[in-house]
């Protein structure tokens, strides 16, 4: 059995964002009408910045960042920002675990760390798309790593999985056809030095599903989603010292037979 992609699993929220509150400053009617909008022009001038977080004690060290363009928006920083926070805790009583095993032992404990750096894939006039950078330790003779997918739909106020846009990991696999697992064979065979066997029972010589994947939505246009990448963690294509894959391709014809109807506006194929 494939070890999970991850060794700490936080589902991403699809909740709708609420509307912000009015702060126009109506209750104080003594205030200058004209200072108040140019203080609000103001404040509408300052661009959205980095946002990075970093917590270390003797037992964990957590990370979390995300890029200007998610600070711009104010319901997925909420997402992320609950996310964070849960992250965080998790880490932190995990670590605490350890150590209050390791007061009835006679072992040392190691520090945990916990990281999750969030990248821009394609910024489109309603999605915006991103890849989220996981790392994690504790204490094992390893660390896990891996990578996340997120859209977020802008009119909406929803945060989905790469692979949500599709009606199905098995419609897009379909989509994609022969062309994902040769992809993948073919990478394999440069890393290990001899063809892949398919079928000859050992499991990283198997095409792994999409369901075991992170399915990460890109633009060459910025209008629409026209390529998209299949991301294979440690121990799903092939054992950890062989590493992680991630495997381009266009969005073709097949592959946007596979989009939910809702979404088929916000896909092209290729040029």
């Amino acid at each position: 059995m494939r070890a999970p992609l991850f060794l700490i699993s936080f589902a991403l929220s699809s909740a709708a964002c609420s509307g912000t509150a009015d702060d126009s400053g109506q209750g104080a009617a003594s205030q200058d009408e004209s200072a108040a909008a140019a203080e609000g022009a103001g404040d509408a001038a300052v661009p959205a910045e980095d946002y990075a977080e970093e917590e270390e004690t003797e037992r964990y060290v957590f990370e979390y960042s995300w890029p200007a363009a998610v600070a711009a928006e104010a319901g997925l920083v909420e997402v992320l920002g609950d996310r964070a926070q849960g992250m965080k805790a998790e880490v932190a009583a995990r670590a605490d675990e350890d150590w209050e095993a390791a007061g009835e032992g006679d072992w040392t404990p190691r520090q945990h760390s916990l990281s999750e750096e969030w990248k821009v894939v394609a910024d489109l006039p309603r999605y915006l798309s991103l890849s989220g950078h996981l790392a994690t330790y504790s204490g094992g003779a390893h660390g896990m790593y891996g990578l996340r997918s997120l859209v977020w739909d802008r009119e909406a106020k929803q945060a989905m999985k790469g692979i949500a846009l599709f009606n199905s990991p098995v419609a897009l696999e379909q989509g994609l056809g022969q062309r994902l697992c040769d992809t993948l064979n073919a990478e394999r065979a440069k890393r290990r030095g001899s063809p892949v066997e398919p079928g000859s029972g050992d499991t990283f010589d198997d095409c792994p599903g999409l369901d075991e994947a992170s399915v990460l939505l890109g633009s060459s246009n910025g209008k629409t989603f026209d390529r998209l990448s299949v991301y294979f963690g440690p121990y799903v294509a092939g054992p950890y010292a062989e590493g992680d894959y991630e495997l381009d391709f266009p969005v073709t014809a097949s592959v946007l037979d596979a989009v939910k109807p809702d979404y088929a506006d916000a896909f092209s194929v290729k040029r």
